[in-house]
């Protein structure tokens, strides 16, 4: 579809490209040498690439924050979604009060339970390994909320005729309720991967061996590479900080569809 107003087009353009520019100028950096970045100069290399992936080892941590994201995201999505179920279809004793603390937890800090998840996991001996990572970013309260408010504006006579078909809830859930929460899941899904994928905090205390680092964690890492007195090497940090960001577009290009359906459907209702 062709815009009706050219100038409004270009007006549009502008803004994006003025959105852009940071991470257009750290992509443009990340092709530097640190002396040419440094001198003023244009000197473009790959070398920058080659040494955050290899000698940096950002293979490997981004292999780590790909397991921890992808595991975490699952997971908490299947718990959110089946708990919002369970809120917005079925009435129970002290259902009411066990949402209002669901709720209750999005105004928590999460600094607060570092503390406590880091004593918990210490005693369970799972610090320096994936379940460590993994387990204390389950339980996500406004996952469980904002799939519970979708499920609820779809109708319930969906559920009356499966019920009447003979299904079981499980059933229900993952053959009615899943299918038409779809736009719901999967742009909560792309807030979850999101939110886990730039963690910084978590992996910094509950991590100490190099092997398993994240990319945040190995990007913090590289202010110490020092190419002169003093100095950071910031052509390599942007490119470390590319490679960052290519497994989000990825994600983000894959969900789009359902994310802007999402959104629309929401303000629709």
């Amino acid at each position: 579809m062709k815009p009706d107003n050219p100038i409004l087009a270009a007006a549009a353009l502008v803004a994006g490209l003025l959105f852009l520019s940071p991470v257009l100028y750290s992509i443009f950096m990340s092709f530097q040498t640190a002396d040419a970045y440094y001198r003023g100069g244009l000197d473009f290399t790959l070398d920058n690439y080659g040494r955050a992936i290899g000698q940096y080892h950002f293979a490997r941590y981004l292999m780590n924050s790909l397991i921890v994201s992808g595991c975490v995201t699952v997971m908490a999505l299947t718990v959110s979604t089946m708990a919002a179920f369970a809120f917005a279809r079925f009435r129970f004793r002290g259902g009411d009060l066990l949402f209002a603390a669901t709720v209750a937890t999005l105004m928590i800090p999460s600094h607060i339970s570092l503390i406590p998840n880091y004593l918990t996991l210490a005693k369970a001996g799972l610090l320096d390994t994936y379940a460590g990572l993994i387990l204390p970013a389950i339980s996500n309260g406004f996952a469980a909320f904002f799939l519970r408010q979708y499920i609820r504006g779809i109708p319930k006579a969906l559920d009356e005729a499966a019920y009447m078909d003979g299904a079981t809830p499980l059933q229900v859930l993952w053959r009615v309720i899943v299918p038409l929460s779809r736009p719901a899941i999967f742009s909560m899904g792309l807030y979850v991967f999101l939110t886990e994928w730039n963690n910084y905090i978590w992996p910094l205390v509950a991590i100490g061996k190099d092997d398993l680092y994240t990319l945040q964690i190995g990007l913090a890492r590289l202010y110490r590479v020092n190419p002169g007195e003093g100095l950071v090497d910031w052509p390599l940090v942007m490119a470390a900080s590319t490679v960052t960001i290519i497994p989000v577009l990825f994600g983000f290009l894959l969900v789009e569809r359902h994310l802007v359906r999402g959104i629309t459907m929401g303000a629709v209702k």
